[in-house]
């Protein structure tokens, strides 16, 4: 565990106090069981997590649970790190309280807030973030899950995938069109609890780094008027509000992910022997290893500048992108690079780096795909510009 980096100024002495007693706890409390039953293990983290207090972090507002009144990113981020650097279904499970509960802490009313965000932070509610679609991922505005006006609520037809915690939420914030106007502005948000009549699990989702996953169907779902998350068509923004706060906690644990693949490639870098000596002898190897380094640090810097400047309330649309862009991109080449020193021990099912490398690759896709990241740099570089067509 890397510690010099919490004393960058991003840092205030809250954070770094936080920091110090989670990487305690984590060390203490965690460790990479290899149960096959991901949903109990699932659970028994979100509670473990709301027991310690941790998930304070992922909710807005004291009197809701909060830590603070607006969600700490730096915390969030540097939760994120420590936790991925120690067990990467901790860190999906404190991640998703957060995500899944985002709008409630944005947008939600006061009833609404003391209904879901207390159990939330005491980890006896699970939250599930619910806006893709098949044909609705990247392109998320085009989600075609319907929610009709009726009466004194709404009913909500049509299906959701890839949803995290589906199976196994105790609510679902779920993003539909309502119609207000066409596209990203017809799109409202509402809270689905699990036992809503209506709605259902249709698929369980096996993935390559296991976690709670599933397709849900809604077959006129009724849900009260009162489980609308803000205006009616401003579900679109509200989404991608919540985005915007947990995508750079998303940067933070690909460089925990990574600092936890460098430790293991030192470990067996400085204790492989081979040809007479150890495999550190070698300058490929040193020159291996001065780049996963300099790549964590770069990525680190990336991401908490990012963090830092969305607490100050300044706009991180660019800087959060290019945050998630580097470090999931570094994270997957320095993991790689691990695998690469432990030889054929690398590959073998549930040994730390083969565990990360499949922990890694999800990040690359979710919250944006890299790809979506690059667009997102571009547009932000080419807002405002113009072109003097009479030059």
């Amino acid at each position: 565990m890397s510690e010099a980096h919490w004393d960058w100024p991003f840092f205030e002495d809250e954070h770094r106090k936080l920091a110090a007693a989670l990487h305690d706890w984590a060390a203490d409390h965690l460790n990479n069981g290899s149960s096959t039953d991901v949903d109990a293990r699932c659970r028994r983290l979100v509670r473990a997590l709301g027991d310690a207090g941790w998930l304070r972090h992922t909710v807005a507002g004291p009197e809701f649970g909060g830590h603070r009144e607006q969600i700490d990113t730096r915390a969030l981020c540097l939760a994120r790190e420590i936790l991925a650097e120690h067990n990467a279904l901790a860190d999906f499970a404190f991640a998703m309280q957060g995500l899944g509960s985002g709008a409630i802490s944005l947008a939600g009313t006061e009833e609404q807030k003391r209904r879901y965000l207390p159990r939330v932070a005491a980890g006896t509610a699970i939250a599930a973030f619910a806006l893709s679609e098949t044909d609705a991922g990247s392109d998320a505005a085009a989600l075609a899950c319907t929610a009709r006006a009726d009466g004194d609520g709404y009913v909500l037809d049509g299906e959701k995938t890839w949803i995290s915690n589906g199976g196994i939420a105790d609510f679902y914030v779920v993003f539909a069109r309502t119609g207000e106007a066409a596209g990203a502005r017809g799109i409202s948000a509402f809270i689905v609890d699990a036992d809503n009549p209506g709605l259902h699990i249709a698929e369980r989702i096996d993935v390559i780094a296991p976690h709670p996953l599933a397709r849900l169907r809604f077959d006129g779902c009724r849900v009260p008027a009162t489980q609308l998350i803000g205006d009616p068509g401003r579900g679109f923004a509200l989404a991608m509000r919540t985005l915007d706060v947990f995508r750079t906690s998303v940067a933070a644990a690909a460089v925990g992910f990574a600092r936890r693949a460098m430790a293991e490639a030192l470990t067996r870098a400085t204790s492989r022997r081979m040809f007479g000596g150890v495999l550190s002898d070698f300058q490929l190897t040193q020159a291996e290893l001065a780049q996963m380094a300099t790549t964590i640090d770069s990525t680190a810097l990336l991401t908490y500048r990012a963090a830092w400047q969305r607490d100050q309330g300044r706009p991180v649309t660019r800087e959060a992108a290019m945050a998630k862009l580097a470090a999931t991109e570094g994270a997957q080449r320095v993991i790689d690079a691990a695998v690469q020193m432990w030889g054929a021990l690398g590959v073998v099912s549930d040994q730390p780096v083969e565990r990360l490398y499949r922990d890694i690759r999800a990040l690359r896709i979710y919250e944006g795909a890299t790809e979506v990241q690059q667009l997102i740099i571009a547009r932000e570089l080419l807002r405002g510009t113009t072109t003097d067509t009479a030059s």
